[in-house]
């Protein structure tokens, strides 16, 4: 992509964020669990991977889920033989992970990350994937502590999309920006260090972090309907806003991003810690 495509890009973006209101932004995923459980990729099979290394994922582990969503990470889990409680304060995103599971050793249920309802000192896994900036940080961190084992490990981790100037990534997240000004998530790098603060204020100990990128193919109909499962978009704007988002991403791949198959770097970022 040569820079004057940049520079179009981002006249155009403007031009469209002169026109459009700005709204308050309440992100509710059981919007868009459909399009979250057919386009959003979930964890790479090297990040389970990466947790044996902690002796994460051993046969009959007993893990708790957090902010499953469609169960991508818990379904990762299960089928390495661990017995997963797969958690999200969404029934509609509950309902889209018990349809699409097969795995026979995940229980799913309705709760918030920061009262889960469960047992205390029971369970030798907690995880958090792609989740944990929507929680209240403090209470999910003592709710994970309450309810792990001693010695039970927690794990946060993200896989995000890493946008770079002039990338489809990039250019997607100025085109959310300009539909739903009350976005602020734009222009991260796939990194968390706050989280580190979060859990050891709730006691937490061994905290170690791991990290590596890897590109995900979509192509333009996947691509779409993985933004449309975004907080930006179908978790927020309304039908017509989201309508009128899909028509301008459609252009803007077909104008600028034409290639049938789009690789988008992703950066997977974890942290596992221990309960002490």
């Amino acid at each position: 992509m040569i820079l004057s495509d940049i520079e179009l890009i981002s006249q155009e973006l403007y031009f469209i964020e002169q026109k459009i209101k700005d709204r308050t932004m309440n992100v509710d995923f059981g919007k868009t669990s459909e399009d979250y459980a057919k386009h959003r990729a979930g964890f790479p099979e090297a990040f389970f991977e990466r947790l044996t290394h902690f002796n994460i994922g051993k046969p009959n582990q007993r893990v708790v889920d957090l902010g499953t969503g469609t169960g991508t990470v818990a379904r990762g889990l299960a089928r390495r033989g661990c017995i997963v409680t797969a958690l999200d304060a969404s029934s509609e995103q509950i309902a889209q992970a018990t349809q699409i599971t097969t795995e026979k050793t995940i229980q799913y249920g309705v709760a918030p990350a920061e009262k889960t309802g469960l047992p205390t000192a029971s369970y030798d896994v907690v995880t958090a994937g792609q989740c944990w900036h929507w929680f209240d940080r403090p209470r999910a961190a003592q709710e994970a502590r309450r309810i792990l084992l001693s010695g039970g490990q927690l794990v946060i981790a993200h896989f995000n999309w890493i946008p770079l100037l002039g990338n489809l990534a990039d250019a997607t997240e100025k085109l959310m920006e300009a539909h739903n000004p009350q976005w602020k998530l734009g222009g991260a790098t796939g990194i968390f260090p706050d989280w580190l603060s979060d859990v050891a204020l709730a006691g937490f100990r061994e905290l170690e972090t791991f990290s590596f990128d890897v590109d995900v193919p979509y192509t333009h109909e996947s691509w779409q309907g993985r933004i449309r499962a975004s907080a930006a978009v179908g978790a927020s704007l309304s039908a017509k806003g989201i309508a009128r988002f899909d028509d301008d991403l459609k252009l803007l791949l077909d104008t600028h991003f034409p290639e049938v198959i789009l690789k988008i770097p992703h950066r997977v970022w974890a942290l596992v810690c221990k309960s002490p």
